[in-house]
């Protein structure tokens, strides 16, 4: 790998998404948001933190996940969180954003929903503003709490639906099959918001069925496990139903136990709509450019599937068909 092909990847105009604000904290900003906040955390530095990011499968690093968003109390210090992910963007060639938000992760420790909504949108509003980087949020409901406890989620959010473009399905996927969600999934429809779903990452290929067909969402994330269903991956195939696809956090999450096991591009190759996202990069030692660059070296992925995957990743995003085109334009 050289620094032109790093150049090249950052250059590319990309959208992420698959990113979990809460998984963007990076150590430094933890121990300054405790700090602020009077909180005394079980690490007594950066290193030492980033030392516990030793997974052995998602719900080791789901357990520190929770731990670490502790800090986040103010609404400031969600704008600061926020923030400093888009200044990642920035330098990643990120021209827009969906990220998620775990508004449960908070409100079950007693921090107001409005607390968190609108640090996270002022901050994203001033991406947009300072440094022309567009964007939607995406609140995700807590597989592992219950569907009624996700329709009181749902309902917090109704004063704020200006501020969200959808909702999605993360945290625990083994033994929390995406038909838990159907009622709740569609009460969201019909209050005219997008629906995507953690799906396929250790939970198995059956569950990327269940979602498209009970909870009817458009993007499948993580989805990898496709890959144990040929039929499935035709389908994908045919529809272009996109698959948000997280390669460091697949094998950070042992998914796979070496990244040059990965599918994406053969799954690229096949005609899917895949694309590169960096899940909670604080935690899985990368953001977006980090996670193309972990392709090329364990891949050999060429400048032509790069750009494939960049232009996936505005194809299958919620932008407008006229916001698609222009960025899609940029490429040559």
């Amino acid at each position: 790998m050289t620094l032109a092909t790093e150049a090249f990847i950052r250059t590319l105009p990309k959208a992420e998404l698959h990113l979990h604000l809460e998984g963007s904290l990076e150590p430094e900003l933890m121990f300054e948001l405790a700090k602020r906040n009077g909180i005394e955390l079980p690490y007594q530095s950066a290193d030492e933190v980033r030392a516990a990011y030793e997974f052995t499968d998602l719900q080791s690093f789901l357990d520190i996940y929770y731990r670490c968003a502790d800090v986040l109390r103010t609404e400031q210090d969600f704008y600061d969180m926020t923030w400093a992910y888009l200044k990642h963007c920035q330098q990643d060639g990120v021209v827009h954003t969906e990220p998620f938000f775990d508004p449960q992760t908070h409100t079950d420790r007693g921090i107001a929903f409005e607390t968190v909504i609108n640090g996270i949108d002022r901050a994203l509003k001033d991406g947009e503003a300072k440094l022309g980087i567009t964007s939607g949020l995406i609140l995700c409901f807590l597989r592992h709490l219950t569907e009624e406890a996700a329709f009181a989620t749902l309902e917090e959010a109704k004063p704020y639906l200006g501020k969200i473009i959808g909702v999605g399905l993360d945290s625990s996927e083994v033994g929390h099959p995406p038909e838990k969600f159907a009622r709740v999934f569609e009460a969201a429809g019909e209050l005219g918001l997008h629906r995507v779903a953690h799906a396929g990452e250790e939970g198995p290929a059956e569950y990327i069925d269940t979602a498209l067909a009970l909870l009817q969402v458009e993007r499948i994330d993580h989805g990898v496990r496709c890959t144990d269903d040929p039929e499935l991956v035709d389908a994908l195939a045919k529809t272009r139903i996109p698959l948000t696809v997280c390669p460091l956090s697949n094998t950070r999450l042992k998914v796979y136990d070496d990244m040059a096991e990965h599918p994406i591009l053969t799954l690229l190759d096949k005609g899917l709509c895949v694309t590169v996202n960096a899940d909670d990069p604080a935690f899985f030692g990368g953001y977006l450019v980090e996670n193309y660059l972990a392709l090329v070296t364990a891949l050999g992925m060429t400048e032509a599937q790069a750009t494939a995957l960049a232009k996936n990743s505005i194809e299958a995003s919620f932008l407008t068909d006229q916001e698609k085109a222009k960025w899609l334009s940029e490429f040559v």
